[in-house]
C-alpha cells in the first residue's frame, strides 16, 4: 500500500486518496493542480464510459481553489483536495440531480446530502455526478435520461448497478473515492465487477437525514467505495457520525472507527465460508473456483475458516422482500404512470405496476419475514465472528441484458446475479466486497459480513484478504 506520496513516481490517479490528501495538506501539492489532472482524465475517458453524467470543470477548479485558500488561512483539512464522485441519487447543492429519471431531469438539489457536505467540509472536491439506474432500483446502470454506463475493462459489458457510474469512474481513475447507495447490493456488486472495494455499513452510522424519498425504506444506506480497503476505511471513518435528524441514526459509541483496526490479525477470528449462502444459489463454476482458491489461501495463511451456512427461513431466497421495493415505488410514483409512463424505464414501470398489487397483508408478512431473516443470521453469529460468501455469482455480462440468462448452468431470472447481497440489507449488518481475483480477465469479489455495528471487523478482514495480493 502506497502511503508515502513523496516517493510516488506514478500519476496522481494511481495514488491513494490518503496520500493525495497528505501532500495537499502539507503544501507539497495544490488542490487546483490535483483537480486539473482529474479534469483532464474525465475529458479524455468519460465519453467512452458514460460514467459521469454531470460535470462542470470550472466548478471543480473553483472548489479546489477554495480548498487551497482554506489551507493557506490555516484550516486543518484531512481530505484536502481529494476528488470524489457522487451518485445521481444523492444531493449536491445547486446541481442537477435526477435519480437517473426523466421525472427529475429538471430537479436542482437545494442543499448537499449530509455525506457530501461532510466531505466538502473536510476538503474533498466534488469531481462529478455519476450515473445510476432509475431510482437506483435495477441491477444494471442504464436509464432513459443518460443512457448506459459501460464497463471500464470491456465497453461491451455492464459494470452492474445501481452504482455503475460510480465504479466505472473510480476504476478508470476518474476520482479517488466515490459515494453511492446500497439498498440490496448496489455498491458491493458493481465494485466486485470492476475490481474495487464497495462497503455497505450498518444502518444509521453514516447519516442521511435529507434527500430523495427512498423506495427501499429502511434498507438503503450510503455506500463508500474506493480502490483499496484502507482508503475505504478512511472514507468511512470520516463519515461515521450521529445526526438526530436521521430516523435511522445511532448514537454511536467510541471504538467503531475502522482504520486503526486494519492491522489487527484476522487469524484470531472464527470465520465461516458459505459458497451458496445456504440457499442453493447458482454460481458459475469458474467464479466459484477462484473464490475457493482465495479461501484456501486464507486458510494457508492461518485463518480459522469452517464451511458453514446461515440457517435462513425457508422463504429466504432470491430477493424475498421484493414486495417492499415495488410497493415503495408504487407509493412514490404510481400516480405518474397515467401521465408519464413513456418517461419511465419500462423495467421500472413493471416494478411500479407490481407494487399496485401488493396488499397490506403482503407488506406485513414481508416485514415479519425480515425480522426472521435477521434473527437467523444473529443466531449464526453466536458461533462465528465473520461470514464469507460470493459478492456475485458471475462476472460482468453484456450491456444489453438485465442479467445473465444462465448462471451455474441453470436458467437465471433478472435478479439471479444479485442473489448474494440483499439478505444483508434485510439484516442490517455490515458487508464489504473486496477483489478476489479474475475470471476470463474480469474481476470477481469476495463478500465479508459481520454482526451489526462490527463494521471495523468487516474492513479488517477485507484488508487481510486484499493483502494476499501483496497490496
Amino acid at each position: 500500500m502506497h502511503t508515502d506520496a513523496a516517493a510516488h513516481d506514478r500519476p496522481l490517479h494511481m495514488w491513494t486518496a490518503r496520500a493525495v490528501a497528505a501532500q495537499v495538506a502539507a503544501g507539497a501539492l495544490r488542490a487546483v493542480d490535483v483537480a486539473r489532472h482529474f479534469i483532464s482524465r474525465v475529458e479524455a475517458l468519460n465519453p467512452g464510459l458514460n460514467a459521469i453524467v454531470q460535470f462542470d470543470p470550472q466548478q471543480v477548479l473553483d472548489e479546489a481553489a477554495s480548498v487551497d485558500r482554506r489551507l493557506a488561512a490555516g484550516e486543518s483539512l484531512p481530505m484536502a483536495g481529494v476528488p470524489f464522485t457522487v451518485k445521481d441519487n444523492l444531493w449536491v447543492a445547486g446541481r442537477r440531480i435526477a435519480q437517473g429519471s426523466k421525472l427529475f431531469e429538471d430537479f436542482i438539489a437545494p442543499r448537499d446530502a449530509w455525506a457530501v457536505a461532510r466531505l466538502r467540509a473536510l476538503g474533498g472536491v466534488v469531481l462529478g455526478i455519476t450515473n445510476c439506474s432509475e431510482f437506483a432500483c435495477k441491477g444494471v446502470t442504464t436509464n432513459l435520461l443518460y443512457g448506459a454506463t459501460r464497463h471500464p475493462i470491456d465497453p461491451s459489458l455492464t459494470p452492474g448497478g445501481s452504482s455503475g457510474g460510480a465504479v466505472a469512474a473510480l476504476a478508470s481513475g476518474l476520482g479517488l473515492l466515490a459515494l453511492g447507495t446500497d439498498a440490496g447490493g448496489s455498491t458491493r456488486r458493481p465494485a466486485a465487477h470492476c475490481g474495487l472495494v464497495g462497503f455497505k455499513p450498518s444502518p444509521g452510522l453514516i447519516p442521511h437525514p435529507w434527500g430523495f424519498a427512498e423506495p427501499n425504506y429502511g434498507l438503503s444506506v450510503i455506500g463508500p467505495m474506493a480502490r483499496n480497503v484502507a482508503d475505504c476505511a478512511w472514507l468511512y471513518d470520516h463519515l461515521l457520525a450521529f445526526d438526530a435528524g436521521d430516523p435511522a441514526g445511532v448514537p454511536i459509541a467510541a471504538g467503531l472507527d475502522a482504520l486503526p483496526s486494519l492491522d489487527a490479525p484476522p487469524q484470531a477470528l472464527r470465520v465461516a465460508w458459505s459458497p451458496q449462502l445456504g440457499c442453493d444459489f447458482a454460481v458459475d463454476a469458474d467464479v466459484l473456483t477462484v473464490l475457493q482458491q482465495r479461501v484456501d489461501a486464507l486458510r494457508a495463511a492461518g485463518w480459522q475458516i469452517a464451511d458453514a451456512d446461515p440457517p435462513w427461513p425457508t422463504e429466504a431466497r432470491e430477493y424475498p422482500l421484493m414486495a417492499l421495493q415495488v410497493a415503495g415505488l408504487h407509493a412514490l410514483y404510481g400516480d405518474r404512470l397515467a401521465s408519464d409512463r413513456a418517461r419511465i424505464d419500462p423495467v421500472l414501470v413493471g416494478q411500479i405496476e407490481a407494487g399496485a398489487a401488493v396488499t397490506p397483508a403482503d407488506v406485513a408478512r414481508a416485514l415479519r419475514l425480515k425480522e426472521r431473516i435477521a434473527g437467523s443470521l444473529t443466531r449464526f453469529f453466536e458461533s462465528f465472528d465473520v461470514l464469507l460468501c460470493p459478492t456475485t455469482p458471475v462476472t460482468a455480462w453484456p450491456l444489453d441484458q438485465l442479467g445473465p440468462p444462465v448462471i451455474g448452468g441453470r436458467p437465471a431470472g433478472p435478479r439471479g446475479h444479485a442473489a448474494f447481497t440483499p439478505l444483508f440489507n434485510y439484516c442490517g449488518v455490515p458487508a464489504c466486497s473486496v477483489p478476489a481475483g479474475t475470471v476470463r480477465g474480469l474481476p470477481v469479489g469476495l463478500q465479508v459480513v459481520a454482526p451489526r455495528y462490527e463494521d471495523a471487523r468487516v474492513l479488517q478482514c477485507a484488508r487481510g484478504i486484499e493483502a494476499l495480493d501483496g497490496a
